[in-house]
């Protein structure tokens, strides 16, 4: 009973901690769309997308292409697509941060509107499980315990990341503290010297005119 409420607490957490994203948006002609997401170094990321045919008797126009860019928070670019119905893109991010994937169409007239699908999944979501037990010849037990396992390795090195992030910005914050000092401190010297320059010369000039 123990060990059940401890996967299902893991699978809870997990399941809060995995990035699954199921889009279905429009996009006029002419338009951008983008759509991004924080994910961390050397996790697995995989994305697949098609424009949705408004009438199934008649194949898709030109004007119901789409051109697909996939980079990194750094510009660097995981995957292109130009003018296409469909695709789908696999990478191992190098580099953590943000990382954008932007359709956009060419500008048609009379202006067409596109409907995406565009599926995104990334961490141990994006494993393809049945792959993994065609290729080991396990069953569906072992197959449930790699992906438990993968989930605790998962939610340790989120664990982990959490905590770099949390001291970068408790640095931040001590640095930003430190500085507001400092600030703090000269603009109180500058008023005191303004203060003390005002006196000065007010005394300066009263004893010019012989009213002191």
């Amino acid at each position: 009973m123990i060990w059940s409420k401890l996967v299902l607490q893991i699978i809870v957490i997990f399941g809060l901690m995995q990035v699954s994203k199921c889009l279905r948006f429009d996009i006029q002609s002419g338009d951008t769309k983008c759509i991004s997401e924080e994910i961390k170094s050397n996790s697995m990321s995989v994305g697949k997308y098609h424009v949705v045919n408004p009438s199934e008797a008649t194949p898709l126009s030109a004007a119901h292409k789409i051109t697909v860019r996939v980079t990194s928070a750094y510009g660097n670019n995981y995957h292109t697509a130009d003018k296409v119905e469909s695709g789908q893109f696999a990478f191992t991010a190098v580099e953590a941060g943000d990382y954008m994937v932007c359709f956009w169409t060419e500008e048609h007239k009379p202006p067409a509107t596109l409907t995406v699908d565009f599926d995104w999944k990334t961490g141990v979501a994006a494993k393809d499980w049945g792959s993994v037990a065609k290729k080991g010849s396990i069953d569906v037990m072992e197959v449930e315990l790699k992906k438990l396992m993968d989930i605790v390795d998962s939610i340790h090195e989120e664990m982990f990341y959490l905590r770099d992030r949390e001291e970068e910005m408790q640095e931040l914050n001590r640095s930003t503290n430190s500085r507001m000092y400092w600030l703090g401190f000269v603009s109180l010297l500058v008023c005191l010297s303004v203060a003390g320059f005002q006196v000065w010369h007010l005394k300066t000039f009263f004893e010019r005119k012989k009213l002191l």
